[in-house]
């Protein structure tokens, strides 16, 4: 999330009550979480393990809980809680805004857009030309919309990040300020849920076409001319490339990238990244035609 204006490390060392590491006018553009994080923007880490990933990572700026030293041409936060303080710079910069209508005044609507009764369009959302918006969706605030996109009845874009830090006694959830981005010609089936980015956005690109009861989680970002059929499960931070293909009720763990052309047979469980231009069944999944053999070994091993 980039902010409205350049600020300076002291102001974002006041704004949560810290101390910093660099000077006092070093321009802070913006924050982001580690997998996406530009130059000029916040990052945050709390846990040794990964100091130096955060450390070395594309952020010019790093919230951490220890005072270490800082590489070249960056700038550290000192808190005792970085957790916490990213969640206080969540609601500075993009606060919470209740809506009394079902379509925001700062909503944006395209020409030839159909909208539904029932549907609430949130703060800033934008939708494209020529879209169909079908009865009881949810479009959350900072929804982006392209044209010629269908969105089946009951579908929620902007839903929460699953994303929590296990404290004593409670989960304390990192707060989302992302967005969701759905470009041109998708259609989505009824009762989906794409949840936003923490601070970045989830994307559904050009043409792709996913089926009733999909779930895609936080920051996830999925290529052009996929089809996903109903029930699939996607986890956050997922890079789906281009033509890939996953079957009903298919499933992924989070973090990692299905490559383009890939197919991936109904129940499978992904595991972990895979090959493009192949398919995949098993859980956890792997070449069919792999998994077959193995089927067949095991069915001579019981004769």
């Amino acid at each position: 999330m980039r902010f409205p204006k350049t600020y300076h490390l002291e102001n974002i060392a006041e704004i949560i009550g810290c101390t910093f590491v660099g000077t006092p006018d070093f321009p802070v553009l913006g924050m982001n979480e580690i997998h996406v994080v530009q130059p000029g923007e916040i990052v945050f880490v709390d846990h040794p393990k990964y100091y130096d990933k955060a450390l070395n990572s594309n952020a010019t700026i790093i919230l951490i809980n220890k005072d270490v030293e800082c590489p070249e041409g960056k700038a550290l936060l000192i808190s005792d809680d970085p957790f916490r303080d990213f969640n206080k710079l969540s609601v500075y910069f993009r606060p919470f805004q209740a809506s009394s209508n079902a379509i925001a005044a700062t909503a944006q609507i395209g020409e030839g857009t159909i909208i539904q009764p029932n549907v609430f369009v949130g703060n800033n959302v934008k939708i494209g030309k020529n879209c169909i918006i079908h009865a009881n969706v949810v479009l959350n605030d900072y929804t982006v919309i392209g044209d010629n996109v269908v969105i089946h009845a009951g579908t929620v874009l902007g839903a929460d990040a699953f994303y929590f830090k296990k404290r004593t006694g409670f989960f304390d959830p990192l707060v989302s300020c992302g967005s969701v981005v759905i470009e041109d010609n998708v259609t989505l089936g009824a009762s989906c849920t794409i949840d936003r980015g923490v601070t970045g956005e989830t994307r559904i690109k050009k043409g792709t076409k996913i089926d009733n009861q999909v779930h895609v989680g936080h920051d996830t970002v999925i290529g052009e001319m996929c089809l996903i059929a109903a029930q699939c499960g996607i986890a956050g931070c997922v890079i789906i490339e281009d033509n890939v293909t996953l079957w009903g009720q298919a499933g992924t763990t989070s973090g990692i990238t299905i490559e383009a052309g890939a197919v991936i047979s109904a129940k499978s469980g992904v595991s972990k990244s895979l090959k493009g231009n192949k398919v995949y069944f098993g859980t956890p999944a792997e070449e069919a035609r792999e998994y077959y053999k193995h089927v067949a070994k095991v069915k001579n091993l019981v004769k």
